[in-house]
């Protein structure tokens, strides 16, 4: 129950949002990739990197990404080139690209990591049986981002899903495609992941033909 606005204790409330920084949350550049690869490389993080690659390629929000299981990213005993997983919120299925780095980190990590195709590719540091929790991910991005030295507070798990969707439409102006990438079903949506002004997306999505 909360206090009325009105009591004297009402008065001493302060803002959940007093003193932060809230709204979208930056998509990374490419010398801040480069900066993590090799800083989870020198340290010998394969989970690590295998989960940050994995992040950029499947653009897919942190519920989804961490619900992976080995079976996902893997057939016949070798990666996948493709994945299709259905979207826990919005129940659509996405398909993505394994670029060929996120294929090497993953068989590293999941040799590594061992067990079966029906097991989550990242595991809880809790319960081996259950997956790695939305929370425990959004604490490895911030020591990731803030172990190259930037602020923690401009940058979120959303922050990968949204760096290589930035990039595509960075070099290629389709916004039709980077929505499809994304799973967005309205364009909007999509306007507002990369901040694109409404009027130049919707110019640009009439002119793209898929």
């Amino acid at each position: 129950m909360g206090k009325s606005q009105f009591d004297p204790a009402g008065h001493k409330l302060i803002p959940w949002n007093a003193g932060r920084m809230v709204g979208a949350k930056r998509p990374l550049k490419q010398r801040d990739l480069w900066a993590i690869c090799f800083y989870l490389d020198e340290h010998y993080r394969w989970r690590d990197r295998a989960l940050f690659d994995l992040a950029l390629d499947c653009k897919l929000p942190a519920c989804d990404l961490v619900r992976f299981i080995t079976g996902d990213v893997v057939a016949a005993g070798s990666n996948r080139n493709r994945a299709n997983v259905i979207q826990q919120k919005a129940r659509k299925p996405v398909q993505f690209e394994l670029g060929k780095e996120v294929r090497e980190s993953l068989l590293a990590w999941l040799t590594c990591r061992g067990g079966s195709i029906d097991d989550f590719a990242f595991p809880s540091r809790i319960d081996r049986a259950g997956h790695m929790s939305t929370r425990q991910y959004s604490r490895l991005v911030d020591e990731w981002v803030g172990a190259i030295g930037l602020d923690v507070r401009d940058y979120g798990t959303h922050s990968l899903r949204r760096t290589k969707a930035a990039l595509i439409y960075k070099a290629t102006g389709n916004l039709r495609a980077v929505q499809i990438l994304l799973g967005h079903t309205k364009i909007e949506t999509t306007v507002r992941y990369l901040g694109v002004d409404i009027d130049d997306a919707l110019t640009l999505s009439e002119r793209t033909e898929i």
